[in-house]
């Protein structure tokens, strides 16, 4: 007998209980919504997406920490591990200064901030000083300090990256340095704890929908849909930029990697989604380091580069910091000449590599540009006090696309991708489901109920795969990463 076609809100249904990405894009058209319709209530929702964002705060760095010191051991070469590291490096400083530079050319052309005659005397800086609550910009030297933990605790207690990283680094250097005869139970311990953090990224990861509804209704609730109007043309000039330097990426990825970025885009949908509802690439930082790591990226490799790109690699940071000086200066009507736009160059290059995890920070770079002009006035930085919301999902979307892609690309010319892993994953080739999320979050249907009967019922014989799983001899392992046993490979690259 033929099978029965379910009817069409059957397969809604089931796509909603089975579906990050559909469940995800409900709440945020829901959060939308409501903070259209119910403005009042939608501000109280802040705490949802807050909760969500703290939730993931606690597991990056034991995450980080994890992945770098396992990836170290097993690579089993300090050197490579440096070498990487200088060229994760140079990546992020010709991407950032590519974005600077395409941002200041889409300025000059289009000139968003021409005939708005704003005199910088009727502007509340007030509202500025309310943004970054009163801070600064660490200099370069603090920032190379600050780099550097003063205790081992501090650095997960504070979350910051940069020194995890150290840490993790000198950890993993004394592991080699010993060997795994005198410490033969440190690794597997890490291994182990790592084990536990993906599993709690899985459950936290549940609760994502209620975290993008409470944060879109509160941005729409607070700054409304008329803001776009207000601004359209630097919105539009700011997106457009971004879309070319993403176009820059996917061809620099190809000509790197060979891979697809928008076969990647596809991949990490889900993520994607997320990160725009949130207004935060931290909230996905988790699940973009598993799945790369599926994608055939060695584990040093994921746990070097992506994390130290939160610092270093801000492209829509730099994009947007471009764009909006010289968008400052149109509305105030000065006219900077070709030597102070290298002169903002210069110093957008430096102020954003101190900005990650720095309330108020794009203000912040943007206040230290105008003074360093010293023509353009300082309060003129509230002018980009209502559409600074609206810019994020430009910026979080360059961002992590922009880490992600020098993920590939330093992985690559260290010998540390799987290209053919990466292709067969990206081509959807690992899949074993309609909706690869379903399965990697834990949301959806027990597998039993969704397996095909052939599968169901097939014995299973020691030793021998599941039906439907892919053969092991169809996903080769990278080179440098010895294999692991069954049930480790399984938890580690569950997708």
């Amino acid at each position: 007998m033929p099978q029965s076609v379910p009817s069409l809100p059957r397969r809604v249904a089931r796509m909603l209980r089975t579906s990050l990405f559909a469940q995800v894009a409900c709440a945020l058209v829901l959060g939308v919504l409501v903070g259209k319709l119910w403005p009042d209530v939608a501000t109280d929702l802040q705490p949802l997406g807050d909760g969500f964002t703290r939730l993931i705060k606690t597991i990056i760095s034991p995450l980080v920490f994890c992945v770098v010191v396992v990836g170290i051991a097993k690579a089993g070469d300090l050197k490579a591990f440096g070498r990487m590291g200088l060229k994760a490096l140079i990546w992020f400083e010709v991407a950032s200064t590519l974005a600077l530079l395409i941002g200041l050319l889409a300025a000059n052309l289009v000139q968003p901030g021409s005939g708005m005659n704003v005199d910088p005397a009727t502007l509340d800086t007030s509202a500025v000083d309310a943004k970054t609550g009163g801070g600064s910009l660490p200099s370069t030297t603090e920032f190379v300090v600050n780099a550097l933990p003063t205790s081992f605790i501090g650095a997960f207690a504070e979350n910051s990256l940069l020194q995890v990283l150290i840490l993790a680094c000198l950890v993993g250097a004394a592991l080699l340095h010993l060997g795994h005869t005198k410490v033969p139970q440190v690794l597997p311990a890490i291994e182990q704890a790592q084990e536990i953090i993906f599993a709690i990224v899985g459950f936290v990861m549940r609760l994502a929908p209620i975290a993008v509804f409470g944060a879109m209704a509160v941005l729409i609730g607070q700054y409304g849909l008329g803001v776009i109007e207000t601004y359209a043309k630097l919105i539009i000039l700011c997106y457009a930029a971004a879309a070319l330097f993403i176009a820059l990426l996917a061809v620099a990825l190809k000509a790197v990697t060979g891979l697809s970025l928008w076969k990647f885009l596809r991949y990490i949908r889900e993520e994607m989604l997320l990160a725009l509802g949130t207004a935060s690439t931290e909230s996905v930082m988790p699940r973009v380091m598993q799945k790369l790591r599926k994608a055939g990226a060695r584990d040093d490799a994921v746990g070097l580069v992506l994390p130290t790109g939160y610092s270093f690699n801000l492209d829509g940071a730099s994009l947007y910091l471009s764009i909006g000086t010289l968008f400052i200066s149109q509305a105030v009507g000065v006219d900077l000449s070709l030597g102070q736009q290298i002169t903002v160059v210069l110093v957008l290059m430096l102020t954003s590599k101190g900005m990650a995890g720095i309330p108020g920070s794009a203000f912040l770079a943007l206040s230290a540009t105008a003074s360093s002009l010293g023509a353009i006035p300082a309060g003129a930085v509230a002018l980009l006090l209502g559409v600074d919301r609206i810019m994020d999902s430009m910026r979080v979307v360059t961002n992590l696309l922009g880490n992600c892609v020098a993920v590939f690309a330093v992985s690559r010319w260290e010998g540390a991708l799987d290209i053919e892993r990466a292709k067969k994953v990206l081509n959807g080739e690992h899949a074993s489901g309609p909706d690869e999320a379903a399965e990697s979050f834990g949301v959806g249907i027990p597998e039993a109920q969704e397996a095909p009967d052939a599968a169901k019922e097939a014995p299973i014989t020691p030793g021998a795969p599941a039906a439907g799983a892919p053969s092991t001899s169809e996903v080769p392992l990278s080179p440098a990463v010895p294999a692991q046993p069954a049930a480790k490979e399984s938890a580690t690259e569950a997708h």
